[in-house]
Order: C-alpha cells, then structure tokens, then sequence
C-alpha cells in the first residue's frame, strides 16, 4: 500500500445549536487506502463527510482541508468534485422517473451544448450495467429498480467521475450478497488504481475483511485510528461505545402464547413487471410473545408481503387476515391500527417521522385519538408521554423539541419504534430494525424488541442481516422469489438452512 498522503482534514470543528458535533478531529488518508470510519450514531461520520464532500461551506466549520499537498477552500460541493472528492450517501437521491442512463450521467450527459449523444450515453450505462451483472436496458426507468440495484448505480455514479478519493457511507446495507461481492471487487479495483476511499460501516466484518486502517470517532472527537492487524473485534467495539458491550445479541426467549396474527393466500402483484407477482400466494401465523424473523434475499417480497398486510399497497392485492381467530378487513394503514398492527418501516426518513415535527410530536402521532379531547390536544398528557418514551429509548437529542431529522439515523429509529411502543399495538412489524445503526444502538433496539416480545406483543421482523435473524428470532420463515421456501424453529434456526433456502428458487427466475 501506498503511503503518499493524498488528503489530510486538520483540527476540524463543527456546531450545531446547542451541540458540537465534531470537536478538533484530524485525519489523513493515504493514496490507495481503504479508511473504515467507524463509531456510534452521533458520534459525527457524516459530518465530517459531509464537510469533506463540501456540503458544509468553509465558513460552516473551523479546521482546513488539503488534498495533495494543498490546502482547499471548500466552498461547495462543486469545489469538492473540482479536487476529485466523490460521496455516495446512505439516503439515495435518484430522479426515479428518469432512465438509468440519464441518472448515471446526470450532470455529465455526453454531448456537445445541450445536444445529448444518446449513442455514448447508452453504451457507456451498457459496460457499467455488465460490470454490475445487472440484465436490464439503460432506458429503464430507475424507478424499476431494487433499492439494492439503485445503490450499485449511485455508487458507479460517482465512479465513472474517475475520483481521487470516494466516500462511502454505509454502502452494503440495502445490498444482497452477491451485490456486496460485486463492490468489493470495485473497492479493490480502485485500490489498485490508487483511489482512496473513506468507508463508513456499523458492519464490523466489512471493515477487517475490506480496510487498510480504522479511524474510530466518539462524541465528535477522534478516539483512535488504528493499522486493522492491530484491533480486534472487542477493542473496536469498546473504542465506539466507551465502554464494554455485554451482549451484541441480548435475547431474552418470551413465553409463547395463542395465535394473534394468521395470514392466508396473500398475493401482492410486481410494482414494476405487469402479469408478474412478487408474492405468490402464501400463509403464516405469528404467535403471542413471538419473535417471528422474515428472511431471505433481498427483494424476495417480504417487506411487500407486510406492506400488502398493513394496507400500504392495496392493488390487485389478495389476502385473507385473521386476528385472534377473527377474519378482519384491511384496506388501509388506519385500519391496520385499529386492529392492533403496528409497522416500523424499512425506510424510515420516507415513511418513519415527519421531518418537520418535533421528537415529541413524532412520538404521539399514532396516540392523537388518545391525548384529545373535542379536537383539541391535552399538551400536559403528550409531553408527560412523550418524555417517559423519550427516556426509556435512550433518545440521543438536546431536547423533546429537537427535530427528527436532525437526529443520527439510531436516534431516528429508537423514536420511530418509541411511537408505536405508546401505541400499545399487540401485532409489530419491524422491517430491517437496526438498518444503518451503530452496534449500541443495535442492542438497545434488541432489548425493547424482547421486552416487548415478554409483555406477550407478536413482532415479526424482516432482516437481511443472518445473525440477526439467527440470534433475535424464534422462528423463521424465508421468502424465495414471492414463495415460502423454509420455515425453521429453534436450533433449525441456523445461517447454512437459511441460505439455503433463500437461494432455493433463484435459479428458475430469468
């Protein structure tokens, strides 16, 4: 590895209002180095990303920026990109009703003036489509993709700009295996080209399989940075977090009860292939007390089946739902509530919060009918609420009147799932719970996940991550292309048998 510095970020400080995000923090990083950038949500990654890549402005923050030797005014994101500074962030922005081709080279079209040559274009999105082993036509509305598929596109966006240095922030956590293989095999390749590349991942694995060093960030201040032949597992957890971690998996098996939830010949038709289904006539039941794990690949249908269930997609959609025994009609989330559900959705900045409303708001939106009286709200009742749910989350924030959206995205999830806790919902779904969270925050939603599961609530739990699955669940059912393909319990409960059988139907699939 090469040991020519190529960027250095010298005694970086940031403040927001009543906190200092980043606090003195240095770091350089060598030309064709994989950095990891590791620490806990909050603890200032994006940040200082976020300054690197020029979406805070030299008059934002204090602390200089040099890259090769020369110290930048980081006016703009267009100054970042004028120095060869790429980021591709978790949060994916796509003009989803435009073709691949033009959100690959949106900003860059080949072309004289404002004439496109559609030839280039195609050609050019042609070879990164085959790179990526993705079967489809650059015309393509992009809307069409996987969450997965529009990740390896935001992340070849910037890669064909041919960068000097690439941020990557949580890039595999919308990724199947195959597509996790698919970019480190990129990661290497820019390696070699001497491309420096800062990677930000709560996956500790990713960063010894993948890093050169680990730079490890706490409370806006930088902890340590370490060679990965000298950090274990445990030190690297201990450096995030200050301080021992018990349990990365403290499960606690609930008492089983009647059933709460069965689901009957339910299939939800593709959003983007018509005649075609992405869930094909199945059924399940889920227990009280139950942890009930939805795995396999992603886009097999399991977030879509509980979608199709809550009342989220409705169109051609057939199911029969029965709570506690009774048959029940569920044509809308509203409904869904008042049958007991609850839904903690993948994607919490579109369906989880309303950005605009305080942490307190937030919180009470789904007990309004509760804390009302003739249209007006008991203000007393929902701060006294929202406060108590404030606390038991561990909500990391100045105040219950701090917006959502500026919390770190642990922080976003501890309030999304504190708002159904108030709901006192009986049936939970919680789809992919510890997506783009650090691993304390990760432990803190496992044991509200638990002490929800002991008060006898029946959560199922859509997770891409194996040892999740394996650790948290009681029992598992793997969706395959819109089918079940394997139900496991207890020590059936193993990664081999769930891999298995989530590529069990791949092969049949054009």
């Amino acid at each position: 590895m090469s040991k020519e510095v190529i960027l250095e970020m010298r005694h970086v400080t940031k403040k927001f209002p009543g906190v200092i995000a980043l606090n003195d923090v240095s770091i350089a990083v060598n030309k064709g180095e994989i950095m990891a950038v590791c620490g806990e949500n909050g603890a200032g990654k994006s940040t200082l990303m976020k300054i690197l890549s020029g979406s805070y402005t030299s008059a934002e923050y204090e602390g200089e920026i040099w890259i090769n030797g020369e110290k930048i005014n980081m006016a703009n994101v267009h100054t970042a990109q004028e120095n060869g500074i790429e980021m591709v962030y978790q949060e994916l922005n796509m003009i989803l009703t435009s073709s691949i081709a033009e959100n690959l080279y949106v900003g860059h079209l080949p072309g004289k003036g404002q004439k496109v040559d559609w030839k280039r274009l195609y050609q050019g999105t042609e070879e990164v489509l085959e790179k990526l082993k993705l079967k489809v036509s650059p015309k393509v509305q992009a809307g069409y993709l996987n969450s997965g598929q529009l990740q390896m596109l935001a992340i070849m966006r910037a890669v064909i700009k041919n960068p000097r240095i690439i941020v990557l922030d949580e890039p595999t956590s919308s990724l199947t295996d195959n597509e996790v293989e698919i970019l480190f095999g990129l990661m290497e390749e820019l390696r070699r080209k001497g491309v420096a590349i800062l990677f930000i991942t709560h996956k500790l694995d990713e960063v010894f399989r993948m890093a050169d060093r680990v730079a490890i960030l706490r409370d806006g201040q930088m902890i340590s940075v370490y060679d990965i032949e000298n950090v274990d597992n445990e030190s690297l957890i201990e450096g995030m977090v200050g301080r021992k971690l018990d349990k990365q998996f403290p499960k606690v098996k609930a008492e089983i009860g009647e059933e709460v939830l069965r689901v009957e010949h339910l299939t939800v038709p593709s959003p983007s292939v018509k005649g075609t289904n992405i869930v094909e006539d199945i059924s399940f039941s889920l227990h009280k007390g139950e942890v009930l794990g939805f795995g396999g690949l992603v886009g097999a249908g399991r977030s879509e089946a509980l979608g199709a269930v809550f009342g989220q997609l409705t169109k051609n959609v057939k199911k029969e739902v029965y709570i506690k025994g009774e048959k029940v009609e569920i044509k809308n989330p509203r409904q869904a509530k008042k049958s007991g559900i609850g839904f903690v959705t993948e994607e919490r900045r579109l369906t989880g919060f309303i950005p605009t409303f305080s942490i307190c708001n937030n919180l009470t939106i789904c007990i309004l009918d509760k804390i009302s009286k003739a249209s007006f709200l008991k203000k007393k009742e929902e701060r006294g609420l929202s406060q108590g749910m404030f606390e038991r989350m561990h909500v990391k924030a100045p105040s219950l009147d701090s917006k959502v959206v500026t919390l770190s995205g642990g922080n976003q999830q501890k309030v999304v799932l504190g708002k159904w806790l108030l709901a006192n919902t009986d049936i939970l779904f919680i789809d992919e719970p510890t997506k783009g969270i650090d691993v304390a925050a990760k432990a803190e939603i496992y044991t509200q996940i638990c002490e929800l599961a002991a008060q006898g609530v029946g959560i199922i739990m859509v997770s891409s991550d194996m040892q999740e699955l394996v650790a948290m669940s009681d029992r598992v059912v793997i969706l395959s292309n819109g089918h079940v393909t394997g139900e496991f319990e207890n020590e059936e409960i193993t990664q081999e048998n769930i891999l298995k059988a989530a590529i069990k139907e791949e092969a049949r699939v054009e």
